[in-house]
């Protein structure tokens, strides 16, 4: 069963997918992401891969004959990709050199391209989940993209209330939270020439840092050269701060923010940014999302971000001093 499934109460989708239970489990010894698999060229650097098991695809099947007068079905229609990050099974995204995760910034901006060709497709998501801790089984280092029919809800508040904000104050709400940060200085934990990473001052999670452009830029197909370059190194600095936390590989699921695509122009509105959410509250204890987050989206932190910003600061330098 593959199909999209509508939540009235919410008014937004739900992707039904079951046959992704039959996903096989791989062999330990065995990786269809390594060079030899049969599955990937035998030599890449960086690599497109469409997923074996898509939630969402250009030709999906038909839905299950259980629309009622009440809830709507609709085709599970939409793109899904892994993104290689490098041939080598165990190197984690930190341990790349800069020079090789710009060919993967290039790669994620040559898909979103891509995917966004399809007028079907209105939001393109560029994203990786790392650690067993967030639910991974591959370790060999990888990201997603999927491409929706939709624009999934968080997107769709987050343009709803840049919207507003450029209704009532003509100014862009990112570029206003990225100036409210820069002025404090207290959350700015990594700056180079064109991002800024930064705890944002509601940091739903402990450790849970933003990237973003200083430039108003929506989509990451507008990035210049040097931006891509910068674009790399901060993202890398940045899940290598992670990692020296606490001097393991920390897991983390890294959501990339792109204005939607095929919905009109949102140029003006929309700020491209990069979300972490970081599941450890302290390097052996996990931040579980528990009922006031999951059932009724209010999230508690249990940490104060100012003060989270110093461990972080205290790690990026041990990071880049390595």
């Amino acid at each position: 069963m593959a199909e999209l499934r509508y939540n009235p109460l919410t008014k937004y989708w739900v992707m039904i997918a079951s046959h992704r239970q039959n996903r096989p489990q791989m062999p330990k010894d065995w990786c269809p992401f390594c060079p030899g698999s049969g599955k990937v060229p035998e030599s890449y650097d960086v690599y497109k891969y469409d997923n074996d098991f898509p939630a969402l695809s250009q030709t999906p099947p038909e839905p299950d004959d259980l629309k009622t007068d009440f809830y709507k079905i609709a085709p599970s229609y939409g793109k899904c990709e892994v993104i290689l990050y490098s041939p080598e099974h165990t190197k984690t995204l930190p341990e790349l050199p800069v020079e090789h995760v710009r060919k993967l910034v290039d790669l994620w901006v040559e898909r979103f391209v891509e995917i966004k060709k399809d007028v079907n497709i209105k939001y393109v998501f560029i994203f990786e989940n790392r650690g067993e801790v967030v639910g991974v089984t591959m370790p060999h280092p990888h990201g997603q993209i999927y491409g929706y029919p939709f624009i999934p809800k968080k997107l769709e508040l987050e343009c709803a209330s840049a919207k507003e904000h450029k209704e009532k104050t003509g100014n862009c709400i990112f570029c206003d939270m990225l100036k409210d940060e820069v002025n404090s200085g207290e959350r700015i934990i990594i700056e180079n020439d064109d991002f800024y990473a930064f705890l944002p001052f509601y940091s739903e999670y402990p450790y849970g840092m933003y990237i973003m452009s200083k430039k108003h830029k929506s989509t990451i197909d507008q990035f210049t050269d040097s931006e891509r370059d910068n674009l790399a190194k901060i993202v890398r600095d940045t899940a290598g701060t992670l990692d020296s936390l606490f001097g393991y590989t920390f897991p983390y699921m890294m959501c990339m923010h792109n204005a939607p695509v095929n919905s009109g122009d949102m140029d003006d509105t929309f700020h491209f940014h990069i979300e972490f959410f970081p599941p450890m509250r302290s390097a052996d204890k996990i931040k579980f999302n528990a009922s006031s987050e999951t059932g009724a989206w209010a999230h508690c932190n249990p940490t104060a971000p100012e003060e989270k910003a110093i461990e972080l600061r205290d790690a990026y330098q041990r990071f880049i001093n390595k």
